[in-house]
């Protein structure tokens, strides 16, 4: 599994413009997911988002998770994130989950990390545009 996270002011989700997932500051998590992944990847990912120190510290260290922070979770899935980009100039998708287990895997990694914080979603499949304000710019590639 993949997350690309985004610490972000603010972000929103749109589908046929009307807004389905929105939070303040938090985490943008871009949600890919691999053949061969599983409830257990999904869990060791979702810890190592959660605890991940990537928000300021009273002396402006990054030394704070989005949970120390009161930051929340906007999830999106992301089958991109598993392109195969070696080749050519057109990804391949090959090593994406089926669309079946991708979103059974996004559901579950909703569910638990709607457990710890407040997670609001996009929606699965849909052609969704995504607006954010970028703090820092902050991003980081999370791969289990």
């Amino acid at each position: 599994m993949i997350a690309l996270i985004q610490r972000v002011k603010w972000a929103k989700v749109e589908v046929e413009g009307n807004t389905v997932g929105e939070i303040a500051h938090g985490l943008l998590v871009l949600l890919g997911v691999e053949q061969g992944d599983d409830h257990a990847k999904a869990d060791q990912l979702l810890k190592k988002v959660l605890n991940y120190r990537i928000f300021a510290d009273e002396q402006g260290k990054m030394n704070l998770n989005v949970q120390q922070a009161e930051g929340s979770l906007l999830v999106v899935s992301q089958f991109t994130l598993a392109a195969d980009t070696q080749k050519g100039l057109r990804p391949s998708f090959s090593k994406g989950a089926t669309p079946d287990v991708a979103k059974a895997l996004y559901d579950y990694f909703h569910q638990q990390s709607a457990l710890s914080l407040p997670t609001a979603t996009g929606e699965f499949g849909a052609d969704m545009q995504v607006s954010l304000q970028n703090d820092g710019p902050v991003t980081f590639w999370l791969q289990v």
